[in-house]
């Protein structure tokens, strides 16, 4: 029996959820990967609809409509960048900034589907799409200091975004099953955290019929 879904919010016309990491948010290719969020959502509420998802590996909050109607408005919204979305990392290395320790800084790097390798994605000067991610370091003294906890928001919704770009500075997201292997040479990234330590904490968006502000918010399990 699948578990139950751990469930932030429910209206009449959206769903908002926690996804486990290791949870795909849609069906994948083949049996094997039929359970996923989304199908556990639709069998409590038949109308739910997938507006947008999380990588398999990445924890956290995730929206749904409940209807045609909402899905499209809510899927525009997202295309439109009129939501906003936060994340907390772990990464590896230090990226803490003494003399400014709380500001933001850019990662303006074009990304495209890597063919390939797929499914990773990779930074591509010539043919990769423009792709924004903003990212700071939090405080966090639990941490060694080859390690830097980190909010991070994208601008863009790109696949893998975070992942790649964080990546593409030097400083991957420990316990990254698919780009952390091979990184430095040796597989330290994979090995430094037992998941993805990549959570979706904070969404926020207008409601497409009222223009009410909503706001959710999941802490980082790790």
């Amino acid at each position: 029996m699948n578990p139950a879904l751990t469930v932030i919010d429910e209206r009449e016309d959206l769903l908002v959820f926690d996804k486990p990491c290791g949870l795909l948010s849609v069906p994948g290719r083949g049996p094997d990967k039929q359970d996923c969020l989304s199908s556990r959502a639709i069998a409590r509420w038949p109308d739910a609809k997938v507006v947008h998802r999380l990588d398999m590996d990445t924890s956290g909050l995730i929206v749904m409509a409940r209807g045609l109607e909402m899905q499209r408005a809510l899927s525009q919204a997202f295309a439109d960048r009129r939501t906003a979305k936060t994340y907390t990392a772990v990464v590896w290395g230090n990226l803490r900034h003494p003399g400014e320790p709380d500001a933001w800084h850019t990662i303006d790097a074009p990304l495209i589907v890597d063919w390939p390798n797929r499914p990773k994605s990779k930074v591509c000067g010539e043919t990769g799409k423009p792709s924004t991610t903003l990212w700071r370091a939090v405080d966090d003294p639990n941490l060694p200091l080859d390690r830097t906890r980190l909010e991070l928001r994208p601008i863009t919704g790109r696949s893998h975004q975070l992942r790649v770009h964080l990546l593409s500075i030097g400083h991957p997201i420990l316990g990254d099953p698919l780009y952390g292997p091979g990184f430095g040479g040796s597989d330290v990234v994979c090995r430094a955290a037992p998941r993805l330590l990549l959570h979706a904490t904070e969404l926020r968006l207008e409601h497409p019929s009222t223009g009410v502000a909503l706001d959710w918010t999941s802490p980082a399990p790790f």
